[in-house]
Parts: C-alpha cells; structure tokens; sequence
C-alpha cells in the first residue's frame, strides 16, 4: 500500500519488563462489569436513543445482571440529564445497582453533572481529562504539569461538591487516550489523583484505564496494566478498571489479558456497540467465562431476546457471525461438521448428567442461551453432508435412516439446494426426501401382493400396474419381500440384489406407522427406496418399488418422455408471449441458472431458442392467414418492438414478413400489398 512511510508505532511501553501476567492461563472469576452502553454506546448511534428507549434499556441491563451502569454525560444534552433525573426521581435505580455518569475535568461541566446526581443513592462520578503527547500538543496545547494540574484541580472539585450534594458518591478517574501516553507519566497522573481523593477500605475509588484508540497489541496493553498496577498508591483501596476500544479488532483479547495483569473491572457494551470500530463486547467476555465454566454473573441465557432489544432500541444490527449471538454462529453447513455434531449429540444423549459439554465445533450447548438445534446448528444447504440430513430428518421426523443409506440421502437433499440455490429448512428437507425417495415410482407399482407357503419357500403373486396395463406375476423367495422383489425381476428382465432392509415405527397408537427402506445394488451403483405404511410388508414393497424404478433398464423400457421438461416446454407453448426465466424459476421453484441449464442439456436448445421458436409459429400462421399489419403481428407475437420482431424473422427465415407472407399466398416475394 502507498504511504506506509507516514505511520509509525503510537503507543509507549513501560520503563521495565512486566510479564507475570504471562504466567496465567485463565480467568477463575469475572471482573466487575460496567456497560456503558447508554454513554459510550449511545453517543455512538446514528439517532441516539430518546428517553423512554433509554429508560427500556436501562431496565434490560439490570434484568441481565449488570450492577454498574454508565448512564451517560449529563451536562452534554438536556436529554442525558433528563435520563439521569428520571431514574431518580422515578425511583427505578435498585439498591444493590451503582449509576455512572460522566465528567470532563472542567468546572462548569463538574457543577452540572452535580446538579444531575443529586439525590442518587449511589453514583459513580467519572472524571476524565485527555493525557497524551497528541492531545497535549495538538489540542489543549499544555505541557505535562499543566495536564496534570487539569486532573488535580477537577478532583478536589469532586470532593467538594460531593460534600455538599445530596446522595452517595465515589469517584473514578481516567486518563483518556492512554495508549498514546508515556505510562510513567500516565502513572504518575493517576496518583495525584489518588493523592487528592486518598481512598479507603470503605471508599474505594476507581482509576480506569481507557484504550480510547486502540494502538497497541495486547500484550503490550497487559504489560502496561501490570506497571500500572504494581504502581499505583492506595493500591488495595483502588480498584483498576479498563476501558477497551476496538480499533485494531482486539478489545477482547485486551480485556482478558489486562485482567490476567491485575484489572478488576472492565467497561463496555453489549455486543461491542460504540466509536468508531467499537467498544469490548462484553457479551464475548462473558460468554467466554461461561464457556470455560466460570459463572459470569450476567445472564445471557436468553439471548435472542436481549439481542432483539438492543436491535430494536439503537438500530444497529448484530452481524452473523459476531460470537454467541450472531445468527450463524453455531450453524453448521459443511458436512464434516455436521457429522461431527451429530455424532457429539448422540454421545451426548448416552452420558451421564454432569458430564463436561466435549461436542465437537460448539463451544457451548446452543439452549443455554436460547437457541434451537433445529432450527441454528444443523442447517441445510449444497456444502451439507449426510450426517446433517441424517440428523434433521432423525431428531424432527424420527426417521433413522439405515447407514448405507444415509450418503445417497445426502447427495440427494444437497442437490436440491443446489437447484434452487437455497438453503432448506426441517420440513424442506423431508418434503424433499419423500419427493426423491418414497413418492416416485414413474414407471411402475406393485397394486397387489398374495403369499402362501411351500415348503420353505414364499410364493408371492404380484399385480404389476404399467401405465394402464396391470400384469400378474408370480415367483418363488425365501420370505415375502425376496418373492415379491423375484417376480419385479422376471417381469422386467432386470437383474439387482437385494443388499438392504430396515424398518421401525414412527409413532405409537393403534394408528401408528412404520418405515421399511430397502437399498438394491447392481454392478454400477446402489438405488434406495423408502415406504410408510400402518402395515409393515406394504411399506417394505412400496420400498422396493420405489428402488426398481430408478435402474436405468427400467427408465429405458418406458417411452414416456422427460416429465420436468415436457411441463416447461409446454409453459413456454403457453406463455410464449411474455415468459421469462424469471416466471419459469418461481412456477418449476428452481433457480434461473438451473431452469436455463437444464432445458438447454434435455433438448438441446436454449431457453431462448425455444421462446423465439414458439413466437415465429405464432408470427407465420398470422402472416399465411390473414391481413393484419405487421405491427400487430409483431405484438401478437410478443414482440414490443417491430424492428426487432422484422430483424429476428429476417434472420431465421433470410426474408422479411411480408416477403414471406407473398410468398405463402403465390404472390411475387418482392410484390408489395395494396393498402385496402
């Protein structure tokens, strides 16, 4: 890329090696959580939330667990002090909940957040000014004393309106743009603070490190929180917050690193919404937790419906596969994984209950946060495998289908997909599985079957229905099926084995039925037929037949032409003035590729071709049979415009309309009608 010359690393490491933090493998707690999802997040949508969206939201994050809440800058708008006001005038902040709210270190901007807070039971007063070598140089234009004096002055400003103002406060100071701090000066800042506020036991204070531009790896930001930490004054009266930004895609890995390194506390929002590329998802943190067995104490376990309001009240859209709430994040469409899972699930179901989750490709058990196996894992389209078909048409339609079978089951639903290039939903998939396997015999059905013994052996005699000739047959097996399947042999000349049986029932009741499936094998490949009936030898030649119907020696002995492509030439006959592939894909439900694919392989025209043919049969019998102008002819022929109706005759037959039009009527070709 052009001008990489002018970019350059922006951030500062600490003045000495800090890597204990390295040591650790693991969170064994969850930090205190602060969502600022109605300051930092708020101040970052298009159209911010109004009062009674934020109200609703502010409500959600207490159902979910939060006991931190930023709720917002009061002094920057009427409608952030009104929200504040309203939570304390309404009562609607729970006692065991903190409220946040947020100050630049100015005095004007201290005095109204104040008025704001006054009353609350308890509040956060955050207090930020801007610490680094860019915003002291290029903004405010101050040198370090004078950036520091900012910071001291507006916490001894905070004491003393808290004295004097009605509620329960405690403070938290940030330096804001840390990265692009020196870090023994960012220090040095954070414990003159400290100095000011002197901190104790049973009034702890907050010192926040905020990455407001995320400049630095995560290592480097975990070495910086562990000086920082070893550093600071009042150490055990402070509690070390941070405040991840996403612009290099790693707020996450900062936040769990930062946390090996000594931070107690993490601000953010709910799904990383904020400037620019974000805040830390700290639905990703949770869940992280939660995955490794650590109880996050924020309860996601109805995620749909808290992802649902937060789309709802701020507009922005949760993408796919953002972690634990996208759409497709345990979906499941390549069918090595979909074999995987299923067979995860059904090992599953085995275990004894307390068994670690060990599925393979879910990190977590999709229901702990309101998802559906259905409907989010196992999902259908042309990249699935069997173990996925097998799996949907098991656990929504309890069809266990027999191993061998389950392959050519998957072919079959896979090139469904692929026709319509769609994904398929349960039902989708079963209806496509009796299409292809339990409703098609085209050429033949057995109406009738009678059996009686001999000696060891079955005779069976067998109606064989053919188009609308019934034949009987008889023939001699080992068991009802194996006599019923020789007489389809002897009366076709066809030769198979019989190399699968399977069957079980599909419900209970007097009502209930059963499945047979039955898989035949030739010298070229295996056909598989499938049957439900109440009685079970109907269901199993039912099977068999639907088997037998698609060896190629039987296709071969019918005469009836291509079903799909005689119903889409005659739609074409029908519909020749204004047919399209688009009207073709949405009557036959396959997609404009496939429709033109297939009637171009089958006939050996195009879709086109075929059109064209169809409107120059229209155009000749009007041009032979009448006097109507070519104008109309044209239009009756489907054409809007009669150059390119008179180019395409021109071109097909080497003369004009009405050249052809003499010609038919004995006329001269070049003779021209007299107008009447």
């Amino acid at each position: 890329m052009k001008h990489v010359e002018k970019y350059t690393r922006q951030y500062f490491l600490p003045p000495v090696f800090m890597s204990d933090w390295v040591r650790k493998d693991h969170l064994d707690r969850p930090p205190i959580w602060c969502s600022v999802d109605l300051r930092d997040g708020n101040q970052a949508l298009i159209e911010p939330m109004g009062l009674e969206e934020k109200l609703e939201f502010f409500r959600m994050l207490v159902e979910v667990g939060f006991k931190e809440i930023e709720v917002g800058f009061p002094a920057a708008s009427e409608t952030e002090y009104d929200f504040m006001r309203a939570l304390i005038d309404r009562d609607m902040i729970p006692e065991d909940v903190t409220v946040q709210v947020l100050t630049q270190a100015r005095p004007h901007i201290i005095k109204k957040t104040f008025e704001a807070v006054k009353g609350a039971p308890h509040a956060v007063i955050h207090l930020y000014n801007s610490t680094s070598v860019a915003q002291r140089n290029v903004v405010f234009r101050k040198n370090k004393e004078e950036i520091r004096r900012l910071a001291t002055e507006g916490a001894k400003m905070l004491l003393d309106l808290a004295e004097k103002t009605e509620g329960d406060f405690s403070f938290e100071y940030s330096p804001e743009s840390f990265h692009g701090t020196e870090v023994e000066y960012g220090l040095e800042v954070c414990n003159a603070v400290l100095d000011i506020w002197k901190p104790s036991a049973d009034r702890k204070c907050i010192i926040n490190i905020p990455g407001t531009v995320e400049t630095a790896m995560p290592h480097v930001f975990a070495s910086q929180i562990e000086y920082i930490s070893k550093n600071l004054k009042y150490r055990d009266n402070v509690i070390l917050s941070l405040h991840p930004h996403n612009d290099r895609g790693c707020a996450v890995a900062d936040a769990e690193l930062c946390c090996l390194a000594g931070v107690e506390r993490v601000e953010g929002t709910l799904f990383g919404n904020g400037e620019r590329t974000g805040n830390v998802d700290l639905v990703t943190l949770a869940m992280n937790l939660y995955s490794y067995g650590v109880d996050p104490g924020l309860d996601f376990s109805d995620m749909p419906r808290v992802r649902g309001t937060y789309e709802r009240l701020t507009q922005m859209r949760v993408p796919a596969r953002q972690p634990y709430a996208g759409d497709l994040v345990f979906s499941a469409f390549s069918g090595s994984h979909q074999d995987a899972i299923a067979k995860g699930m059904a090992a599953r179901e085995r275990e004894t209950q307390g068994e670690p989750w060990t599925v393979p490709y879910l990190p977590i058990d999709p229901k702990d946060v309101g998802r559906n196996y259905d409907k989010d894992v196992i999902r259908i389209n042309s990249q699935s495998g069997k173990g996925g078909v097998s799996y949907i048409l098991q656990h929504n339609f309890a069809l266990t289908l027999p191993a061998k079978m389950k392959e050519s089951v998957g072919y079959a639903i896979k090139q469904v997909s692929d026709e319509t290039h769609q994904e398929l939903s349960p039902d989708e998939v079963y209806k496509a599985f009796r299409a292809r396997f339990v409703d098609p015999m085209p050429y033949f059905a057995v109406e009738d079957a009678e059996f009686k013994r001999m000696g060891e052996a079955v005779v069976a005699q067998v109606e064989i229905r053919r188009a609308d000739h019934v034949s009987k047959v008889e023939a001699i097996g080992n068991g009802r099926l194996d006599a019923a399947s020789n007489a389809v042999k002897e009366f076709f000349g066809v030769s198979y084995e019989l190399v699968a049986y399977e069957e079980h029932t599909l419900s209970r009741g007097s009502a209930s039925k059963a499945i047979a499936y039955v898989g035949i094998s030739t010298s070229e490949r295996d056909f598989w037929g499938a049957g439900i009936n109440e009685d079970i030898l109907t269901a199993s030649i039912h099977a068999l037949c639907v088997a037998v119907n698609q060896l190629p020696k039987i296709a071969a002995q019918d005469k009836s032409a291509d079903a799909r492509l005689t119903d889409m030439l005659d739609f074409i006959r029908k519909n020749y003035r204004n047919v399209t592939l688009e009207t073709m894909s949405k009557t036959f439900h396959l997609s404009e590729p496939y429709v033109s694919k297939y009637i171009r392989e089958k006939s050996g025209k195009t879709f086109g071709e075929h059109v064209t043919a169809e409107r120059m049969k229209r155009a000749k019998g009007l041009l032979k049979n009448g006097v109507a102008t070519v104008e109309s002819i044209a239009y009756e022929s489907g054409y809007a415009n009669v150059e390119h109706f008179n180019r395409t005759f021109k071109r097909l037959f080497a003369m004009t309309p009405l050249a052809y039009r003499n010609r038919e009527n004995g006329l001269p070709v070049d003779k021209k009608r007299r107008k009447s």
